[in-house]
């Protein structure tokens, strides 16, 4: 079913480092955060006998279960939509288009190829969760019960970032309509749980029917069940959402089957053809065309002809001192159809406005539930909100570069008299340009909170300056991931990744602070294993290919400046909390865009160093 795709994918895998290497640290970073979690617990608790180790497995286990299944849905959704995406910017997907390869073939191949990386490392890491039930507080049929929602998700989200990404024609399109369809599909589910938990449909209350829908529900039934007399909530809270996602599978998979040669070649490659044709039809000496008739369409595709025809039409466009920040503002340089992103993007921010809104209001009619007192429930549906635009940013940052790269621009570019501060800014403004978007609402979606009376003055200013820093920090990112590495799919992994993986890792340090409270302060030893991991991780990521003193300090200083940022947000100091996080993001933005300013010639290729 899957064909010679997927069989090159299974041979060739195990001939990499990566393939090792990710699955190997994967099990890596959730022992030591075990690890951590002990040295937390038994530094701020004592621990009197098995029933304090039986909540501590079964805390340990709402902590890491989570933490796997976003790693799961990133991995699967972006991943095989990154796959696809950079086979249609190389036009490699037309050479499978001309095999003898069938379409359900093409389809499955590259969506099992793309999924083999996340379902290896879910594997790899059952030994671990199955070393949490020696704690006690967990069981067994937990444990396997989320690891097999963790596999039916990836392939419901693999199976959508494939389609889409079939569908679209930019990967810049593909990669940010599959973040927002997955937020609202994950995100619908948590608004209408908020509005009427207790409602019924079809025999089912909703929180049983977002149990099978939602992967986040049916993750958090199993972490923690409410049983009943025989046991069996777990059996068909597994079932019925695996039930869901194979039916989801199949229906997206058959569609892309469907009309994968309606999608694909796009209109552009066919405009193009048919050019091509019309060229030939006048040359070809078998056609039955006069010599006339020759003649009159070799003028109308002249250059000549071509332009009267343009200026006839239209005046021609004055291009700007910077043409690279002109095409980006000017042109439709991303598609026509990221109007659709925008549009989707305009949808999930009417609902997090209701969100605010209903939750404010909830607060003045009765007392706050839940973690407020430390984590204040307005960040519910802010969150999302602003993580949504920041890895829409990035996205488009990097695929600025890599377009360029795989559509052999970027070669024509190099040969120009443009500087590299033009090219660099240009790039970083034309971006900001098209997402305002995702600048601006956020922006506005915190009035909206300090009107309501849901946050003060002093954290408005602090939230939105910060805001700020963060969109330049991750244009610049995506920019610099996209100049250092040559493969697309690379880039786009590494620059997407460390956005994902630095809010994953707060949300991770604040789960885990909050779960073992006590002195935050005091925090730093259990942490400080966490925190170094993650500064190698980073210099790895970003300064290993193009190495210098600012970046190897930034990476240094940002793991261990975030969980300072953390923890004075948590004992209530706002103010350092806002200046540590915008001197150190900010220098961090300015050592990325230095060297890329400064060392442009050689890390594109123009010139080489004195010792090459």
């Amino acid at each position: 079913m899957a064909g010679p795709v997927l069989a090159r994918e299974l041979a060739v895998a195990p001939r990499r480092a990566r393939h090792f290497i990710f699955r190997t640290v994967y099990v890596a970073v959730l022992l030591v955060l075990i690890c951590t979690c002990w040295l937390v617990l038994t530094g701020s608790q004592i621990v009197l006998g098995v029933g304090d180790l039986a909540l501590f497995g079964a805390t340990l286990f709402r902590i890491l279960v989570p933490l796997q299944l976003a790693l799961a849905i990133f991995l699967a959704a972006l991943g095989s939509a990154s796959s696809v995406a950079i086979e249609k910017d190389r036009r490699t997907l037309l050479l499978l288009l001309l095999t003898r390869l069938s379409d359900t073939e093409l389809v499955m191949g590259k969506l099992l190829a793309s999924l083999l990386m996340p379902a290896v490392m879910l594997v790899g890491a059952i030994p671990v969760l199955l070393l949490i039930t020696l704690f006690g507080g967990v069981s067994t049929t937990q444990v396997m019960g989320v690891v097999l929602i963790a596999l039916a998700t990836i392939l419901v989200t693999g199976s959508l970032g494939s389609t889409i990404a079939l569908w679209r024609e930019k990967t810049f399109q593909s990669l940010s309509m599959t973040m927002l369809l997955l937020v609202l599909w994950i995100g619908g589910w948590e608004a209408i749980l908020a509005v009427s938990p207790l409602a019924s449909i079809a025999g089912m209350t909703i929180t049983e029917l977002a149990a099978v829908m939602s992967p986040v529900r049916a993750t958090l039934a199993m972490v923690s069940p409410v049983l009943s007399a025989d046991g069996s909530s777990l059996a068909s809270t597994i079932s019925g959402f695996c039930g869901f996602a194979l039916l989801a599978t199949a229906a997206l998979n058959l569609i892309s089957i469907i009309w994968l040669r309606a999608w694909n070649p796009s209109r552009e490659v066919r405009r193009g053809a048919e050019e091509r044709e019309s060229l030939d039809a006048i040359w070809h000496p078998e056609t039955e065309t006069s010599a006339e008739e020759k003649a009159e369409a070799a003028r109308a595709v002249h250059v000549d002809s071509v332009q009267r025809a343009s200026l006839q039409r239209h005046e021609s466009r004055e291009v700007w001192d910077n043409p690279v920040l002109w095409r980006e503002i000017c042109t439709w340089a991303y598609g026509r159809k990221v109007m659709i992103v925008r549009c989707a993007y305009a949808v999930f921010f009417v609902m997090a406005l209701l969100g605010i809104r209903s939750i404010l209001q909830a607060s003045q009619l009765g007392p706050t539930i839940g973690l407020a007192s430390v984590i204040p429930n307005i960040t519910l549906p802010l969150a999302p909100m602003l993580l949504v635009s920041l890895v829409v940013i990035n996205a488009l940052a990097v695929n600025s570069i890599t377009n360029e790269r795989d559509g052999l621009a970027l070669d024509l570019l190099l040969v120009t008299d443009l500087t590299p501060a033009e090219f660099v800014l240009g790039k970083i403004r034309g971006v900001l340009w098209v997402t305002r978007d995702m600048v601006i609402l956020p922006i506005v979606l915190c009035l909206y909170t300090w009107m309501l009376g849901g946050i003060t003055t002093e954290s408005l200013i602090f939230l939105v300056v910060t805001l700020l820093v963060m969109d330049l920090f991750v244009s610049m990112l995506g920019v610099h991931c996209g100049m250092i590495y040559a493969r697309s799919r690379m880039a786009i992994t590494v620059s997407m990744g460390a956005v994902f993986f630095l809010f994953l890792g707060v949300v991770t340090c604040i789960m885990v602070m909050i779960s073992f409270s006590g002195s935050f302060q005091q925090q730093l030893a259990p942490f400080l294993a966490f925190i170094l991991g993650g500064s190698v991780g980073l210099f790895v990521a970003l300064g290993i290919r193009n190495p210098s003193p600012a970046i190897l300090w930034s990476t240094l200083l940002l793991p261990f400046a975030t969980f300072y940022a953390i923890t004075s947000f948590l004992i209530g100091h706002n103010m350092a909390s806002f200046l540590v996080v915008v001197s150190v993001y900010g220098f961090t933005t300015s050592a990325m865009a230095i060297p890329a300013i400064g060392e442009f010639d050689i890390a594109m290729g123009r010139t080489k160093a004195g010792e090459d």
